[in-house]
């Protein structure tokens, strides 16, 4: 198939169904880092802020960002990868290595917990859709 014929090809639609299911994604996203990370924003200490400011900023700009998605879930799916894709870095290269090394400490355990929640994403996202629109579809030109 060439470029042209693949750049042709309609774009799959998503089903009310499948929108709804997006938008529960966006609201576990959202009402988990708001939950878990914003009390955390919002008070803290200075040792804290030097500590995990920068992650805690991140993670709860994550959550903010996520609440677009109730408005736009198709727009947002890339929030959605970014979130899979993250934690399964920290499993993959952080979680999987102590493990082997018999490493797990309470905490670790906790973080490992916490990050395999994103397995509940999985069944959500509309992989035909997302490899039709980010894998199959031709990029913007680059001049």
């Amino acid at each position: 198939m060439n470029s042209a014929d693949r750049a042709s090809r309609p774009v799959p639609e998503l089903s009310l169904l499948r929108l709804y299911t997006l938008r529960l994604c966006y609201f576990i996203l959202a009402a988990g880092i708001g939950v878990f990370y914003w009390p955390m924003v919002i008070h803290h200490s200075s040792d804290f802020a030097i500590a995990s400011g920068i992650q805690f900023s991140l993670l709860a700009g994550l959550g903010a960002v996520a609440l677009l998605g109730f408005r736009y879930p198709v727009q947002m799916i890339p929030i959605l990868l970014f979130e899979m894709t993250w934690k399964a870095i920290y499993l993959i290269f952080f979680a999987v290595p102590l493990w082997r090394a018999n490493q797990i400490t309470d905490a670790a355990a906790e973080d490992i917990k916490a990050v395999c929640f994103v397995v509940i994403f999985i069944p959500l996202i509309p992989w035909r859709y997302v490899f039709a629109q980010y894998v199959m579809k031709r990029g913007s030109r680059w001049k």
